[in-house]
């Protein structure tokens, strides 16, 4: 009984966030950023302050916070450990633009891009949110590292699961922008999957394993 009301909770939980964060983003975008205040969010989503704070501390996590992180490190960990670590990381950031565009079970994958897409411009539009976006991609840099590596992992390794992490992650934000620019004329993963090419070169990114689930061209 403890389990399905922690589960029930959890779902609320995350309806709750993804309630906030849809409207933050709708207000944001349709006022400005700097126009709207948390308490204009917490009007609009139906519930206090109080509770936006609870589930995103600063006003910039209303658009910064994903999941991504956890979503890419997870196709990592997921893929065989054979591939050049540019091919491990390149496919997990494919299949998971793919995942994010495409949204979860029973949602709108049309919504899900264009939620996307405007989190995403708010972010390249706004001065302080690019900033926060930096420190986002680190986050996404560590969580890659994380992925491939573990306590036991000499320095060289790391130092190289880094550098391959920090050129796929240039990539992927050449792709980003891209996207937004174009308003999302082509699929988000298959610019990932072109900018990576283009950096890397089709010889190294050949076929390999997809990632579970996924429809990596590489």
């Amino acid at each position: 009984m403890s389990d399905r009301h922690s589960t029930l909770r959890e779902r609320r939980r995350v309806q709750t966030q993804r309630t906030i964060q849809r409207h933050a983003v709708r207000l944001f975008t349709e006022r400005g950023y700097d126009a709207t205040t948390v308490t204009d969010v917490a009007e609009a989503a139906g519930v206090s302050p109080m509770t936006v704070y609870r589930h995103f501390p600063t006003k910039e996590d209303l658009v910064i916070f994903d999941h991504h992180g956890q979503l890419v490190a997870e196709r990592i960990a997921a893929l065989p450990a054979a591939p050049p670590l540019v091919r491990r990381i390149g496919n997990a950031l494919v299949d998971s633009a793919a995942a994010l565009t495409r949204g979860g079970p029973g949602s709108d994958p049309t919504a899900d891009e264009r939620f996307l897409l405007a989190r995403l411009r708010l972010m390249i539009s706004t001065p302080a949110l690019r900033a926060r976006h930096l420190d986002n991609q680190y986050s996404l840099q560590q969580a890659i590292v994380d992925a491939l590596t573990d306590d036991a992992t000499d320095p060289d390794a790391a130092f190289r699961a880094h550098a391959a992490a920090s050129a796929c992650l240039a990539a992927l934000h050449t792709a980003l922008v891209r996207w937004a620019e174009d308003d999302a004329s082509t699929p988000l993963p298959e610019l990932v999957a072109r900018a990576l090419t283009a950096a890397f070169g089709e010889a190294l990114l050949a076929p390999g394993d997809p990632a579970p689930g996924g429809n990596s061209p590489w």
